[in-house]
C-alpha cells in the first residue's frame, strides 16, 4: 500500500481522487492549498503527490522543485483543469512524473500512478548501498548540493561523458574532482585543459602532442595532455572556449579514442573519461553556430548544474565558519567569532562570484581583522556592503513603482462584499503589507520574525528582497 498525497483546491476533485485511489488499494490524503499541502510533506513521507496548477496560494508549476527537492521525494502528477501552453513542458523540467488535464477518464488518471510506484519499487529494491562520497573541498548540506552530489555518485559509478555547468565561482572543478576521485581511474591521472587559454595555434600540439621536428623548435617528441590522461580523467574546463575550428577534431577523438600527433606517421589512443564544465549556455552556441551540436551531445551523456550560491543560501553558514577558521589556521590567528548581524549581511547579499568571492572575502576579512576576536558587518568589505544596501534601494524603489500603479484600496460594500481586484497585485501588495508589519513589531530582529512568521531564514530573507524591505531601519 503506498502513501498518495492531492493537493487541490477542489472539493468534489478531492473526493474523487480520493475514491478512486483507495478503490486501488492506497492510502489518499487530501490538502486544499498549497501551504497545508507542503505542510504535511514535511510531516510524513508520500509516494506520489497529485498537485493542482491553479492553487489560493500559488502556482503547482513553479512549486515542483519545493516537492521534488526532499530527502525520499515523491513523485509529482500535475492534475489540472487550466491550460497552458507550456504547462507539460515546465511541468516536466520541472521534474514531474506526468502532466494530465481535467476533465480525466479514470485510466487517464491512474495509469501515471501505477507505472510511478513501479517505478519507485524498482529504484528502492535495486539502489546499492550508501557509500560515504570523497567531496574535498565540496562544503555544504543543502538540498540543492546533495541532489548534485547524488549525480556525482551516478557519474562516479560509470564512464559516461559527463557535462557540468554553472556560474563562474561556483566550484565546476570541483565537482569533476569529486567524479574522478570517487571512480574507478582514481588512481590515474586528472589532467586539467584549460580551453579558455589556448590558442588555434597551439591548440593541436597542447592536445596532441607532436613529433620531433614537426615544427621548428619541437627538438623532442612530446606528449599531448590526451595521452597524459590515459587511465585517468580528462577534464576541459570552460569548453564553451574550444575553437570552433578545432571541436570536429575533438570530436573523433571522443568517438574513437585515437588522434594522431602533429607530424606523426602514426595514430595514438588514449583510454581516458571525459568530464566537461562550462559557464556558458552550449545550446545558445549551437543556435548561434558557435558551437557543434553533434559535440554538445557527445559531452552531455550526463549533465550535472551546480547551482549560485544565491539558491543555496542556507549553506553560508558552513562555508562561512569553513573557511574562515581555515585562514585563521593559515594566518595563524586565534579563532573568530561572529555576530547575529555578520551572517545576516552575508544571507542578504547576492553573491555574484559565487562560492570563489565567499572565499575571497573571508580571506580579506581575516587578514585585515587578525587581532580582533569578533566580526560585525562593518568588517565586510565597503563595496560588499554598498552593494547589499544599493540593492536594497534599488527593490524599495522598483516596489514603489509598481505600487503606485497599483489601484487604491476601496471600503467595501455595505452588503460585505468583497472588492476585488487583480489576484496578482492583490497577493503583491498584502504580502507587502505583512513583511513590512513583521519588520517593524520585531524591530528588524530576523530570528523573532522567522518565529512569529513561521517561515526559514531563507524563505523570510527571499520575501525581504522581493518586497524591498530592508531589515533595519
Amino acid at each position: 500500500m503506498a502513501k498518495i498525497l492531492v493537493i487541490d483546491d477542489d472539493t468534489h476533485i478531492r473526493e474523487v481522487c480520493k475514491l478512486v485511489i483507495e478503490a486501488m488499494g492506497h492510502e489518499v490524503e487530501a490538502r486544499p492549498s498549497l501551504t497545508k499541502g507542503l505542510e504535511a510533506l514535511d510531516k510524513e513521507v508520500y509516494d506520489v503527490v497529485y498537485l493542482d496548477v491553479d492553487l489560493p496560494d500559488g502556482n503547482g508549476l513553479l512549486s515542483i522543485p519545493r516537492i521534488t527537492e526532499r530527502d525520499k521525494a515523491p513523485e509529482v502528477i500535475i492534475f489540472t483543469g487550466a491550460s497552458y501552453p507550456n504547462g507539460a513542458e515546465l511541468a516536466i523540467k520541472n521534474g514531474a512524473w506526468d502532466y494530465i488535464e481535467k476533465p480525466a477518464t479514470a485510466e487517464t488518471m491512474t495509469l501515471p500512478l501505477i507505472r510511478a510506484l513501479q517505478y519507485r519499487k524498482e529504484k528502492f529494491a535495486n539502489r546499492p548501498p550508501t557509500v560515504a562520497l570523497k567531496r574535498e573541498g565540496i562544503i555544504g548540506n543543502s538540498q540543492r548540493v546533495s541532489s548534485c552530489l547524488d549525480l556525482v555518485a551516478q557519474a562516479a559509478n560509470a564512464d559516461a561523458n559527463t557535462l557540468i555547468t554553472g556560474e563562474t565561482g561556483t566550484g565546476k572543478e570541483l565537482f569533476a574532482r569529486a567524479i574522478h576521485d570517487n571512480s574507478e581511474r582514481a588512481e590515474g591521472p586528472f589532467v586539467v585543459v584549460d580551453c579558455s587559454s589556448l590558442t588555434e595555434t597551439l591548440i593541436e600540439s597542447v592536445l596532441f602532442g607532436h613529433a620531433k621536428g614537426a615544427f621548428t623548435g619541437a627538438e623532442k617528441k612530446q606528449e599531448g595532455l590526451i595521452k597524459q590522461a590515459d587511465k585517468g580523467t580528462l577534464f576541459l574546463d570552460e569548453v564553451g572556449e574550444l575553437p570552433f575550428s578545432q571541436q570536429k577534431a575533438f570530436l573523433r577523438v571522443l568517438q574513437e579514442r585515437r588522434f594522431r600527433p602533429v607530424g606523426a606517421k602514426e595514430e595514438e589512443t588514449s583510454d581516458f573519461r571525459l568530464v566537461a564544465a562550462t559557464n556558458k549556455d552550449l545550446e545558445a552556441m549551437v543556435a548561434t553556430a558557435d558551437f557543434r551540436n553533434d559535440l554538445l551531445f557527445r559531452l552531455r551523456t550526463m549533465h550535472i548544474h551546480i547551482p549560485p550560491l544565491r539558491e543555496r543560501g542556507e549553506d553560508i553558514r558552513e562555508l562561512t565558519i569553513h573557511y574562515m577558521n581555515a585562514y585563521c589556521k593559515k594566518y595563524r590567528v586565534p579563532l573568530k567569532g561572529f555576530s547575529p548581524e555578520f551572517l545576516d549581511s552575508l544571507q542578504e547579499y547576492d553573491w555574484p562570484g559565487n562560492v570563489r568571492e565567499l572565499v575571497n572575502l573571508m580571506e580579506n576579512i581575516i587578514v585585515r581583522a587578525q587581532f580582533e576576536p569578533t566580526l560585525y558587518p562593518k568588517h565586510l568589505p565597503p563595496e560588499v556592503r554598498i552593494r547589499i544596501m544599493s540593492g536594497k534601494r534599488q527593490e524599495t524603489a522598483s516596489l514603489g513603482q509598481e505600487t503606485e500603479l497599483l489601484p487604491p484600496a476601496e471600503p467595501a460594500a455595505a452588503s460585505g462584499e468583497f472588492t476585488i481586484t487583480p489576484f496578482d497585485s492583490y497577493k503583491k501588495d498584502t504580502e507587502f503589507r505583512y513583511f513590512k508589519a513583521l519588520m517593524q513589531q520585531t524591530g528588524g530582529d530576523i530570528h523573532k520574525a522567522c518565529e512569529m512568521s513561521d517561515l526559514g531564514k531563507q524563505s523570510l530573507y527571499r520575501y525581504l528582497r522581493i518586497h524591498g524591505i530592508p531589515t533595519r531601519a
